[in-house]
């Protein structure tokens, strides 16, 4: 098993560094070919692997540019836009209209400037090494750089799972090592140190609905023009939703021929099959593949299985073997790459907390969308009423939740995000770690993403899509097939922030943005759809098929040994999993950390072991927390 992704990047500042640091840059490399580009002083500027197809790059006098990722600019347009460049502070400027998912890298008179995407697909992340301020795309790259240890803290957070808040949500796994917040960028000094500087700021949500729409569906058209090609042969979820379906219409419209996937699942009320089936025949050039789940791996199929572990625990641990198979059948069926509808749930729509801003704007809109929402949730009046009076600051609310990681909360609460929530079997020391780093936000006064709250929630929604996006494409290029995430590009995030969030949700219509986008192009009958299917039996019958697995990690579970876990408490999660009441999220969370650890220790043994690369990242072993087993 590598130590590195396959495709990395290392940023260095224009200075002379530590002589070893290149030697030790080069072990990542595995048995890669390591590429250097140099500043215009010659110094290594960019180090890593990487294909010609993964990175675009230009000289134009000092001023070298790059983006990596996918993007519409090629080299000769890049170029002419880094004629426009004399500082960093000219470069978002330059890049104006670039659309796709992608790092920007510049490096010009001494500095350089490094930044992801703002939906945190594309992420950054900084260390010191050699002497100076170091970034990469990539967490565990910086860890295997500088020999960092796991961070049981952070490790902690993980636990939450989805609902981990702002500005913690993200954060690198590794001391030493840390995550530049999406929409911001670094600025590498010549003399050694670093300072961020934000990139990115949210559209005014002024847009009434028909011009958010046409906004919305060229940013898509776009955004699914640049993957596809006319006659390519594409592969494409189908599942018969809006998201998806989308996507298969838009990629027909640029004249792909599509391999569409439909899961069928077994509930008799599910209804993605019926709904997919209707969709493909109004397809040019398609071949659409029903799966039924029967004949699926099953979930959480692969839990033995140690795999590449990544920059963190998986949030789609569940699946990810049968979202392999799928894959693999896509390949030999031609596919070249991948379309998911992933991203269009958080995207498309803002989260219930929008009714609190609109209340305070147009008190008679705010009430009737109140009551919508309170019916469609069941809430009790008077907790509704509690939430929409709430006036804390985000500050405030941090500091709130630090003290409520073990209370049960309502979902649509209208405040600054889901209250964060810990599992039952989450150690006293776990508990401590996650109430700290909370406390410490809020007395730091951790600014929000938006000043309103609703904007705020929205925000968040999309770079929590952006963050599994990454985990996606992790796993996509471990199964040999490129998955792209188009609503999870940032042209698209900001067309759909450009909408009035009352506007673009509504309690008694679903996704009416995107609906109104899609007027046209995709049959009626899935834009008026409004049921969701489920795989709650498939779940439950993933974790009978695995129980002597789930068994033995309750024997010996990393997370106890780490100290973040109770050791009842975890065995009668993992023996019972039927009996719980947290919801799958929890579970699901909890095994994807267990995962992860169990992956980072079978790669320090393999790599010590096999590679001759040196050891990795310190603390992969049996990481022992304060208090462990």
């Amino acid at each position: 098993m590598r130590a590195t992704p396959a495709c990395w990047f290392v940023v260095l500042p224009d200075r002379d560094l530590s002589p070893s640091l290149l030697d030790r840059l080069r072990t990542l490399s595995f048995r890669s070919e390591l590429r250097v580009v140099p500043h215009f002083s010659g110094r290594p500027w960019l180090v890593g692997c990487w294909s010609d197809a993964e990175m675009t790059y230009c000289a134009v006098g000092d001023v070298r540019l790059a983006v990596a990722g996918t993007c519409s600019l090629s080299a000769a347009e890049l170029a002419v836009r880094a004629r426009k460049i004399s500082a960093t502070a000219h470069i978002e400027a330059a890049l104006s209209g670039a659309h796709g998912c992608f790092h920007v890298l510049a490096s010009m008179a001494g500095r350089s400037y490094v930044r992801g995407s703002f939906s945190g697909q594309r992420r950054v992340y900084r260390a010191e090494a050699g002497g100076g301020t170091v970034c990469a795309d990539h967490a565990r790259v910086l860890a295997r750089l500088t020999g960092a240890e796991v961070d049981t803290a952070q490790l902690a957070l993980r636990l939450a799972g989805y609902t981990v808040p702002h500005p913690l949500a993200g954060g690198a796994l590794w001391r030493g090592v840390d995550a530049v917040p999406p929409g911001e960028a670094v600025e590498l000094a010549p003399e050694g140190g670093a300072r961020t500087l934000r990139w990115w700021r949210p559209p005014a949500a002024e847009l009434p609905s028909r011009e958010a729409a046409a906004g919305l569906r060229e940013a898509l058209r776009q955004a699914v023009a640049l993957r596809v090609r006319p006659q390519e042969v594409v592969g494409a979820d189908l599942s018969g939703g809006m998201d998806s379906t989308s996507l298969c219409f838009l990629a027909a419209e640029a004249g792909a021929r599509l391999v569409a996937a439909t899961l069928d699942w077994s509930a008799p009320n599910n209804e993605d099959r019926i709904h997919a089936t209707r969709a493909a025949q109004h397809l040019p050039h398609v071949e659409h593949v029903v799966f039924p789940s029967a004949g699926l791996p099953a979930h959480f199929t692969g839990l033995d299985e140690r795999l590449d572990p990544g920059d963190g625990p998986s949030p789609v641990q569940r699946d990810q073997v049968q979202q392999r198979y799928l894959a693999e059948e896509m390949l030999s069926r031609g596919a070249g790459l991948r379309l998911s509808g992933h991203g269009g749930d958080h995207i498309v729509q803002p989260p219930p907390a929008y009714v609190h801003g609109l209340l305070r704007r147009s008190p008679a809109a705010g009430l009737r969308h109140a009551a919508g929402l309170r019916a469609r949730y069941r809430r009790p009046l008077g907790a509704t009423v509690e939430a929409l009076l709430d006036r804390r600051s985000h500050a405030s609310w941090l500091a709130d939740a630090a003290g409520r990681l073990r209370t049960p909360t309502a979902w649509a609460d209208f405040g600054w995000g889901v209250q964060p929530r810990l599992p039952l079997w989450a150690s006293d020391q776990a508990v401590e770690l996650c109430r700290e780093q909370l406390r410490t936000a809020a007395r730091d006064g951790a600014e929000p993403l938006h000043r309103e709250r609703g904007r705020h929630a929205w925000i968040a929604a999309a770079q929590r899509a952006g963050l599994i996006a990454g985990h996606l494409g992790h796993h996509a290029a471990l199964a040999g097939l490129p998955l792209h995430t188009p609503f999870c590009d940032d042209a698209v995030i900001e067309a759909a922030l450009a909408a009035r969030p009352h506007e673009a949700a509504s309690p008694w219509s679903y996704k009416p943005l995107l609906a109104a986008a899609m007027d046209g192009l995709v049959p009626e009958h899935i834009l008026r759809r409004t049921t969701k299917d489920h795989c709650g039996h498939e779940w439950q019958e993933g974790l009978r098929l695995h129980r002597h697995t789930l068994a033995a990690w309750a024997e010996d579970s990393r997370l106890v040994a780490a100290g973040l876990a109770d050791e009842e408490a975890m065995r009668r999660a993992l023996l019972s999993p039927g009996l719980l009441t947290g919801g799958a999220g929890e579970l699901e969370a909890t095994l994807a950390a267990e995962a992860w650890l169990r992956d980072l220790e079978h790669q320090e043994t393999s790599t010590t072991q096999g590679c001759g690369e040196g050891p990795g990242p310190r603390g992969m072993r049996r990481p022992c927390g304060r208090g462990g087993r």
